[in-house]
């Protein structure tokens, strides 16, 4: 990962609704939500979160798919994995395992 992908990313959930989404998705899994969900969960008018959402996938951090007339939102964690492993690439003097795991715990997928 470049530093622009990781600023957009990391741009992308420096909001406190977007945030609470990423999240909210995270724990469902690949399987995801469509986006009236996730603003119900969230108590948040579903136009506001789809704003967010639609952020948070411009962004690389979310994958959309159309089911009739909703929208399906889910984390694309190769996405994420590369933004962790990018972020931590340096840690400790090249030596992540200092933070109490290596940069290798982000890369493997997971079956997800």
């Amino acid at each position: 990962m470049e530093n622009p992908d990781a600023v957009s990313a990391l741009g992308a959930l420096a909001q406190e609704d977007r945030l609470a989404a990423f999240r909210l998705l995270m724990a469902e899994g690949p399987r995801g939500l469509p986006s009236g969900s996730v603003a119900e969960r969230l108590d948040i008018q579903p136009t506001r979160m789809s704003f967010h959402l639609t952020t948070l996938e411009r962004a690389g951090l979310l994958t959309a798919r159309r089911d009739g007339r909703h929208i399906h939102y889910a984390v694309n964690y190769d996405r994420m994995r590369n933004l962790l492993s990018f972020l931590m690439e340096d840690c400790c003097g090249n030596n992540p395992a200092v933070c109490g795991f290596s940069v290798n715990e982000f890369t493997k997928p997971t079956g997800t």
